[in-house]
């Protein structure tokens, strides 16, 4: 019998992507799946137009956090109500290929992982390829500290690692996933690759990841509050952050 796979995808503002994500879901060969989309707007316009994609699939349930949280406290809320043995993050203007979740699972199945990310293409809102980052297993936080290689839509981990330290998502605007992997490597828990290019990233201009000053901010919080490096510490792997982000441009 197949593991009841969580997918979560926070909802904010995504009304010309949102559907294609999740006609990507619930076309998935592996079909043993519970859907939660958070929907994280204090503007209810597209409740209602969410309310329609969910008639497409019995397994989509809508969370409606009825005020403005933010990706990473939306993601929490989505955990906390999933019954999966494994969770899948997924956002709203990304896409998966057809076998993703069956192919990755059965990768974290064959090599006992706990968790698995995957190489990913990035493409632009005409859909067409512009870069693609290669998926590398990172067993230490060294690996990871200085340039967040991980594609968010890419993750699949196991449900109980994360309710077992309770590790949640912080309330920061960008950069809330690296905080996430960051706690999870400090607790010797790894990320094991699977190289194939599985997800779609969408790299769009207006997207909140998209605001420079907001992610060195974050970028410093990550830093500074969460792995409490004094301030010239943070500076510096801010800066081998900020550079490792412009190398991959």
């Amino acid at each position: 019998m197949d593991d009841l796979v969580s997918v979560i995808i926070p909802y904010y503002k995504k009304r010309n992507f949102v559907k294609e994500t999740v006609v990507s879901v619930i076309s998935q060969s592996y079909d043993i799946l519970e859907i939660f989309i958070i929907y994280d707007d204090t503007n209810l316009n597209d409740l209602e137009f969410l309310q329609e994609i969910s008639k497409l699939d019995k397994r989509i349930k809508i969370i409606n956090n009825n005020k403005r949280l933010g990706a990473g406290l939306s993601r929490n809320k989505g955990i906390e109500q999933s019954n999966g043995k494994y969770v899948a993050f997924i956002d709203a203007d990304d896409t998966w290929a057809p076998d993703k979740l069956k192919d990755q699972i059965s990768f974290m199945k064959k090599n006992n992982y706990q968790i698995s990310h995957t190489s990913y293409f990035i493409i632009n809102e005409k859909k067409k390829i512009i870069g693609q980052r290669k998926a590398r297993d990172l067993l230490s936080i060294d690996k990871i500290l200085k340039s967040c290689d991980i594609g968010l839509s890419t993750v699949i981990i196991e449900k109980k690692i994360i309710i077992k330290n309770n590790i949640k998502f912080p309330k920061l605007v960008t950069k809330e996933d690296f905080v996430f992997w960051l706690t999870l490597l400090k607790k010797n828990y790894k990320f094991y690759a699977y190289d194939s290019n599985l997800t779609n990233w969408l790299d769009s201009k207006n997207s909140l990841s998209s605001s420079t000053i907001q992610k060195l901010f974050d970028g410093f919080k990550v830093y500074n509050h969460y792995m409490h490096f004094n301030i010239i510490k943070s500076l510096y792997y801010l800066i081998c952050l900020s550079l490792n982000y412009l190398k991959k441009k």
